[in-house]
């Protein structure tokens, strides 16, 4: 259990990385609690790399302040069975927050996320941008609500959930839910589901790649587009070359970069 209290004024950056070696079984159960004032901004970054007979269920839930700024990513690497519940209420006026995600699952991998944002008050802004990648016979659910309470007016909210298929036994199940109860707010949401873009792949192999590398390269380029929304220099530049080992010659993928 972890417990952030960021006091008012206050800037915190805070990352959880949970890792395991190659093949040990284990089961993690951890809730962190995030609770922000007035006038705070923190960025909790949460990268879990398991091992892949390993089962994860974690909570992050965060409260927010007047003014306040919440901006959580959640990377999903690893793990037999994944589940990850991450919400935040914005309770004061003018809260901001941004919920990021990136899930990549292969082999018979099963990885959940189910996401809350609660604007609880007038002038809130939310977006909310998770990605996934499934291959083999690999499954992953993503359900995200993102509720307007009556008071919760001139709210700003936008929900995006977008996941690439690179076999024909992946399966995702995704579900963007909003529920509004007021009337003087701007709300969107959308899901997509789908395979790499055929024309994508003609383009590239036009340009001299064989069909490997153009596969790897597209399927690089969709996943770094949550990576590179993490403002830690350091730890960025690790996932993103996690992700480059992680495909199909990754060797000539590196120089193409």
């Amino acid at each position: 259990r972890n417990l952030i209290l960021a006091e008012d004024g206050s800037q915190a950056t805070v990352i959880e990385h949970y890792a395991a070696l190659n093949g040990t079984a284990g089961f993690t159960n951890a809730v962190t609690r995030i609770h922000q004032g007035r006038n705070t901004q923190v960025e909790h970054i949460k990268v879990q790399q398991e091992s892949a007979k390993a089962y994860h269920i974690a909570g992050i839930h965060a409260v927010q302040g007047r003014d306040s700024r919440f901006t959580s990513h959640s990377i999903a690497l690893g793990g037999l069975i994944v589940r990850n519940d991450i919400s935040t209420r914005l309770d004061g006026e003018n809260c901001e927050c941004h919920l990021n995600g990136l899930y990549l699952a292969g082999g018979r991998q099963h990885v959940d996320h189910h996401t809350r944002i609660d604007h609880a008050k007038p002038r809130g802004v939310s977006r909310e941008y998770y990605r996934g990648v499934l291959d083999g016979a690999a499954r992953a659910v993503f359900n995200g609500k993102v509720i307007v309470r009556a008071d919760a007016q001139h709210t700003d909210a936008h929900q995006a959930n977008n996941n690439l298929l690179l076999s024909r036994e992946a399966e995702v199940d995704t579900k963007p839910q909003l529920e509004i109860f007021a009337d003087d707010v701007k709300c969107s949401h959308g899901a997509t589901v789908g395979q790499l873009d055929p024309d994508m792949l003609f383009y590239l192999r036009s340009r001299g790649m064989d069909e490997a590398q153009a596969r790897s390269l597209l399927t690089y380029a969709f996943a770094e587009g949550v990576i590179s929304r993490i403002r830690v220099v350091a730890l960025k530049a690790r996932l993103e070359e996690f992700l480059i080992n992680r495909l199909p010659d990754a060797s000539s993928i590196r120089e193409l970069l």
